[in-house]
């Protein structure tokens, strides 16, 4: 059961004795943010009057916000929230039972319970909040696109099949039900394998899948005749699903297939793919494809996660309608590289658009190169700082989902983070300032 009320949690009182910087960029983002749409949106993934009371969404935004804004793990932002004032103002948090107000399993909950739907609408909001005062400009679309790394370890042939052993055990010991294989054998092998100073891949991949297939056959009987809740028996459905792809693509490994559609990299994260972008190093990393489309301000405006590495040519004409929906109204210019170079395109670019860059500054009259060529340098250095210190480096969520969730949550808290800086430079328009009431 979810509340439907919204009040502030401190007084005048409060806030005059304990908020003594009134620029803090949290006190400004407290004012700002539009706590009540967002939290009046985000009740329909709650039963109004059905099950035990949740904690305040109110609440649960903002922890989830500034979890992102900082950096913070979800055991590093309650901590935080307990010792820090400003956060407790910004997260509308009272001292009454600070100290248990909520457990940091509660937030991974409240993430699974809106899932990338309610990400998306917390981002919209404070994102429209933003365009309708004129803060964000639209003359301008740079779009490139960058890997989101997974948080999974290199990835392994044989340590895959471990793992599989790993998540059947797992299964056996949520069921009750005993190991049905060589357990010891498959540790002796675990261990000789790790010692192996050859490491011959496929050789040690072929006696593991000997031991792999067997109970994988004996797993599938037993998911498919469990007695459990549907919710079980479906997480034991979508396992076997998962390691029966794992045992076909096994078949292929050993048979010297080098290309793999659909290679499995992960059990955790079966969503990530090997992705090869053109950099010197690394020359793959592992995770979804990334594509973002900023202004020439340095706002995110779009953001969208791909499986695997489709082409940027084939991703340009969605990127460039997604960025017109979302701003409301045309850029003049558009500006790539030349990933996204092709004619199709360049034509098909809609013709309210009147300067398009595809990495070569002929593709632009002479008086517009020296302004695509400085946004295109801007792109990369953009991407540098969402990567490096946005959190766009390396998604902590699983999933395409998840990815999706941690992309839409990371861009909210670089576009408040833009906006600080901005406004702390003094760039932007007063008329702006007066719409979000800060003039």
């Amino acid at each position: 059961m979810i509340k439907a009320t919204f009040e502030e949690a401190h007084t005048v009182e409060w806030v005059e004795r304990n908020i003594g910087n009134p620029n803090h960029e949290l006190v400004i983002l407290h004012h700002l943010i539009p706590w009540e749409k967002i939290s009046d949106r985000l009740t329909q993934f709650y039963d109004r009057e059905k099950g035990p009371d949740s904690k305040s969404l109110r609440t649960m935004v903002a922890v989830t916000v500034v979890s992102r804004f900082y950096q913070l793990s979800d055991r590093g932002v309650v901590r935080q929230v307990k010792e820090n004032r400003y956060i407790q103002y910004f997260c509308n948090v009272p001292d009454e039972g600070l100290q248990t107000f909520l457990h940091p399993s509660s937030l991974c909950y409240f993430r699974k319970r809106i899932g990338d739907e309610g990400s998306a609408i917390i981002e919209k909001e404070i994102f429209e909040m933003f365009r309708r005062a004129g803060v964000i400009g639209g003359d301008a679309a740079l779009i490139d696109s960058t890997v989101l790394e997974s948080n999974i370890i290199y990835p392994n042939d044989v340590q895959l099949i471990h793992k599989a052993f790993r998540k059947m055990r797992s299964f056996a010991g949520m069921h009750s039900i005993p190991v049905w294989w060589d357990d010891d054998l498959l540790k002796k092998l675990w261990r000789e394998f790790g010692l192996s100073k050859e490491k011959d891949r496929r050789r040690w991949l072929a006696e593991f899948n000997i031991l792999f297939v067997p109970a994988l056959e004996i797993f599938e009987a037993l998911a498919g005749s469990l007695k459990a809740s549907n919710k079980r028996k479906a997480k034991g459905l979508k396992l076997l699903r998962l390691l029966k792809l794992l045992e076909e693509q096994t078949l292929l490994k050993l048979r010297g297939e080098r290309h793999i559609k659909n290679r499995i990299v992960s059990l955790d994260d079966p969503d990530a793919r090997p992705i090869k972008k053109g950099k010197s190093h690394p020359d793959c990393e592992f995770g979804t494809t990334l594509q973002l489309g900023y202004n020439r301000q340095g706002f995110m405006i779009t953001a969208e996660n791909f499986i695997g590495s489709p082409s940027d040519k084939t991703l340009y004409p969605d990127t460039v309608d997604l960025y017109i929906s979302r701003m409301r109204g045309f850029p003049d210019t558009v500006v790539t590289d030349g990933g996204s170079r092709s004619r199709k395109n360049a034509e098909n670019t809609p013709e309210e658009i009147n300067h398009v860059f595809q990495g070569r500054s002929a593709d632009v009259a002479e008086d517009k190169r020296d302004f695509c060529r400085s946004a295109r340098s801007a792109t990369e250095g953009f991407i540098a700082v969402a990567k490096n210190l946005r959190g766009f480096g390396k998604s902590l969520y699983h999933g395409l989902e998840g990815h999706r969730m941690w992309t839409l949550l990371c861009q909210t808290a670089y576009n408040l983070k833009k906006f600080l800086q901005l406004y702390h430079d003094e760039k932007i328009e007063e008329k702006s300032l007066t719409k979000l009431g800060l003039a």
